[in-house]
């Protein structure tokens, strides 16, 4: 993912202005102004390193310097040096807990999406991970980016990339067919067309009205495994299926058994684990 140096530093500047609010009472109040320090970003977890630009971005935006020993996708060791971090110590310190957070959770992030699409390549299937839009309010971008680092799938990042016809969408307008031909005749031509199924009948109706991703929702292993054999048999092997809902590392390799082509996992993002990372002056 790219975005221009200044978009992405205004990103980074609201979330960091949101923390210091009208500003940093401690440091000022024991801090001396003008005091040069040395920090050093340590690891105190294995994982995938994600949000290593974005951390570079921020402390260069208030005028620190950065040295990093590492690049978003290398994997880290317990113990590690990130990055080393030297200029205002008023400044770094008001900037820690921000840094942190984003490094932290970017990190876990690409660390849980590595872990994954790693065990679905060591079963020898060509099944992909994807992220849903269950990411914290503002951080969108940031979460999204993570699952890429890690080797994983965005989906969709705003409600513009694509049609989703969803469970609410079809009780509203009532049948699969109508949807995708409402969404044929008033969508873009550039527009994918996908629709979330809780019934194999269904899939196969959605496959027919033309769509051209067929979800999967809240299926079985086995439900997942005969409604793929159902839309191959019919004839739509280019119809790309995914399957969503209350998957697991556990039973992540069942579903991929299934012949389904993508796994998307709420829990890659809604429910981060994030690494252990921490920021420690260096003594003189």
């Amino acid at each position: 993912m790219f975005v221009p140096r200044k978009i992405l530093e205004e990103k980074l500047r609201q979330i960091l202005s949101e923390d210091i609010g009208q500003g940093d009472v401690t440091a000022a109040a024991i801090i001396p102004p003008c005091l040069t320090v040395k920090a050093e970003v340590i690891a105190k977890d294995e994982g995938v390193a994600a949000g290593i630009e974005e951390t570079i971005v921020l402390a260069e935006y208030l005028g620190l310097k950065v040295k990093a020993e590492i690049a978003d996708g290398d994997k880290i060791k317990n113990k590690q040096v990130l990055m080393e971090i030297s200029g205002d110590a008023q400044t770094i310190l008001s900037v820690e807990r921000t840094l942190l957070n984003l490094l932290s959770r970017m990190s876990g992030i690409a660390t849980k999406t590595r872990n994954l699409t790693e065990k679905l390549e060591k079963a020898g299937v060509k099944t992909r991970i994807a992220a849903t839009r269950k990411s914290a309010p503002g951080l969108l971008y940031f979460d999204k980016k993570a699952v890429i680092v890690g080797s994983g799938d965005p989906h969709r990042l705003h409600l513009d990339d694509m049609i989703l016809i969803k469970d609410n969408h079809l009780i509203i307008v009532g049948d699969v067919d109508e949807a995708v031909k409402r969404a044929k005749k008033n969508g873009s031509f550039t527009k994918k067309i996908e629709v979330e199924v809780t019934k194999a009948e269904d899939a196969v109706k959605a496959a027919k009205a033309g769509a051209d991703i067929v979800m999967l929702d809240n299926f079985s292993p086995r439900q997942a495994k005969a409604t793929s054999e159902m839309l191959r048999k019919s004839g739509f092997d280019d119809v790309l299926l995914e399957v969503s809902g209350g998957i697991t590392g556990e039973t992540l390799l069942d579903y991929a058994q299934a012949q389904v082509d993508i796994i998307s996992m709420g829990d890659l993002t809604h429910s981060v684990k994030a690494l252990d990372i921490s920021l420690e002056i260096m003594k003189k």
